[in-house]
């Protein structure tokens, strides 16, 4: 039976059989008994390296230990709110901290980042937040809501999300969108982001170009998901 550690778009955690292409965690968010019982248990929301220094994990969800979630792509760990690892991604983690000092001269720091970016993906209630901004505006990347379910921008298209892959398209709309990722990592990624984990899955490539669905070899990451 598939654990309930996939991440969509939408920060929900849920249980599919694909495992995706990247990796990551919030903290300890399951029971003994592997049951997912909270949605985060820190601000330190990170995206990993599906492999790193050829460590190996053992049993998923063990007891006391951080949910090791899985994701799409990179694309759908922005989405939800997840930054770079500052151990597997080191590269990253730097590159995102300088992109992100331009944005925010005053905010440095793993600490600074966490707490801005827990401010842009929920409200005090704990509910998905989102923002408006024009389509036409979006770097490839962003998540949008269209039609109640998560879209991601992709050139001139729109490119359904699945547990799996993409399953639709549909042109990019005209107007204002419901934007999903939050907003901060928006302007990452209209900065020009370029990972070292798939940004984009294999299936989105029909139309994108190569460089946005570049898989780099990593290695798998245990105690790295704790940076």
């Amino acid at each position: 039976m598939p654990l309930q550690n996939r991440v969509t778009p939408l920060s929900e955690l849920v249980a599919d059989p694909a495992r995706g292409l990247v990796y990551g965690n919030r903290g300890c968010l399951h029971d003994d008994a592997g049951r997912i019982r909270r949605s985060y248990a820190t601000r330190r929301w990170i995206s990993c390296r599906l492999e790193f220094r050829g460590w190996q994990r053992g049993q998923l969800l063990q007891p006391g230990k951080f949910t090791e979630l899985f994701f799409l792509d990179e694309a759908t760990a922005f989405a939800a709110g997840h930054r770079p690892c500052a151990l597997c991604r080191r590269e990253d983690y730097v590159r995102f901290g300088e992109l992100w000092q331009k944005l925010h001269p005053r905010r440095k720091g793993a600490d600074a980042i966490d707490l801005q970016l827990h401010g842009e993906r929920l409200t005090p209630d704990r509910a998905r937040r989102t923002f408006e901004a024009p389509y036409s505006k979006l770097p490839d990347g962003t998540f949008v809501l269209h039609g109640d379910a998560p879209w991601v921008v992709v050139g001139p298209e729109l490119l359904r999300w699945s547990p799996a892959r993409y399953v639709d398209r549909t042109p990019r709309p005209e107007g204002r969108a419901r934007v999903l990722t939050p907003v901060s990592i928006v302007a990452v990624l209209a900065s020009g982001w370029n990972g070292v984990v798939p940004f984009l899955h294999p299936s989105a490539a029909r139309r994108a170009s190569r460089r946005a669905v570049r898989t780099r070899s990593g290695a798998r990451p245990r105690g790295a998901s704790r940076a």
